[in-house]
């Protein structure tokens, strides 16, 4: 099982580095952890330009002139935490609901026909969302759609191999923060306060053989350069332990809310982007999702320099691509546009926007 490495060991390795450690970590063929702490530090600010150059090439040669595309269909806000940063935090006086399986596959099919073909479904941490209800569901979307994904509750292995037989291609389950102690202060109640549960879930969904584990923190919590050497050492993990596994990493920087948190430790866009190429640089096959937490004009300026998924015309509330105006959102969205503008610029930039990228029957055939 990975074990986070003290917070404050992961602080002073970062805040140690100097200029000279930077630039060894741009010539290295193969960087290491105290590579990735340099190309995370301060001291590499005054690199960015460089760090861009490196990650524009190392992502061309990895991914080509792609950028695929993907929208999240959330199923339910019932939420039984108490976490203080989120929208569906149980104390947060929302409406709440559950979408029935017609009513999931229903907005399934509307996303289908607006043009995606990767679908990723998001609900809170509830029993209404369990299993069943998930297994279900995918073999109701497994014919349609290309890949399906899932950001939900930690499941257990048996979990989620079920779900992989059903049709489910992947997980996402960011650990929030890596920072024990303000993990426990952000979340004073529910089931998501085992830290160490939460940190073993990753690799339970590469032990289930899921294709592709998603792994991250929010930006915002707490110190993000100690953050991203944490969510790169347990990336180097889980690539030792399960290396027939695709990973990717997302970059959730913090949005308004229900409840009205205030990040404590915000993140710019310049320390967002330096951490985005640290870890393109650090890990040159690794997936790098920038979602519509993000606005437009930031996401069309990222384009082709390291980012190699993005959602598009995204809602966070449960039955929202029906009816736009229904109530009970996880976040608001930073970036409004739908799939077809999104596809428009990405195609101005000379990318290929793909919204298909292998057939579901690979699926069928080797569950």
């Amino acid at each position: 099982m990975f074990v986070t490495p003290d917070f404050d060991t992961l602080q002073q390795a970062v805040q140690s580095c100097t200029s000279a450690d930077v630039e060894r970590a741009l010539k290295s063929p193969r960087l290491g952890k105290c590579d990735l702490a340099a190309l995370l530090s301060p001291a590499a600010e005054p690199y960015l330009g460089v760090m861009a150059s490196r990650s524009t090439a190392i992502t061309g040669q990895r991914f080509g002139k792609t950028i695929q595309l993907y929208a999240p269909l959330y199923v339910s806000n019932l939420c039984a935490n108490r976490c203080l940063y989120c929208g569906f935090s149980a104390e947060n006086k929302i409406e709440r609901r559950a979408l029935t399986l017609d009513e999931a596959e229903a907005e399934a099919l509307l996303l289908q026909k607006r043009g995606f073909n990767h679908l990723l479904l998001v609900s809170g941490e509830a029993p209404a969302v369990g299993v069943d209800y998930l297994e279900a569901l995918a073999l109701r979307l497994r014919d349609r759609f290309a890949a399906i994904s899932i950001e939900v509750q930690p499941l257990s292995t048996e979990g989620y191999a079920r779900l992989f037989r059903a049709g489910i291609t992947a997980v996402a389950v960011y650990q929030e923060t890596y920072d024990r102690d303000t993990y426990s202060q952000m979340h004073p109640g529910g089931p998501k306060r085992d830290y160490d549960f939460r940190l073993a879930t990753p690799a339970r969904g590469a032990e289930a053989g899921l294709r592709e584990v998603g792994i991250g923190f929010l930006l915002g919590l707490s110190d993000w350069r100690a953050e991203g050497l944490a969510v790169g050492l347990h990336l180097a993990w889980l690539r030792k332990a399960f290396w027939r596994t695709a990973f990717t990493v997302s970059f959730p920087r913090m949005r308004p809310a229900a409840g009205g948190f205030q990040p404590p430790l915000p993140v710019d866009e310049r320390q967002l982007t330096q951490l985005l190429f640290a870890l393109r640089i650090f890990d040159p096959d690794l997936g790098l999702i920038l979602s519509t937490r993000e606005d437009a004009r930031y996401r069309d300026g990222m384009i082709g320099l390291g980012p190699t998924r993005y959602s598009a015309g995204s809602c966070t509330a449960p039955g929202g691509y029906g009816s736009p105006d229904v109530a009970g959102e996880q976040f608001s969205v930073g970036d409004h546009r739908n799939l077809d503008e999104v596809c428009a610029v990405i195609r101005s930039k000379g990318f290929d926007p793909v919204r298909k990228d292998w057939d579901a029957a690979f699926q069928q055939n080797a569950a």
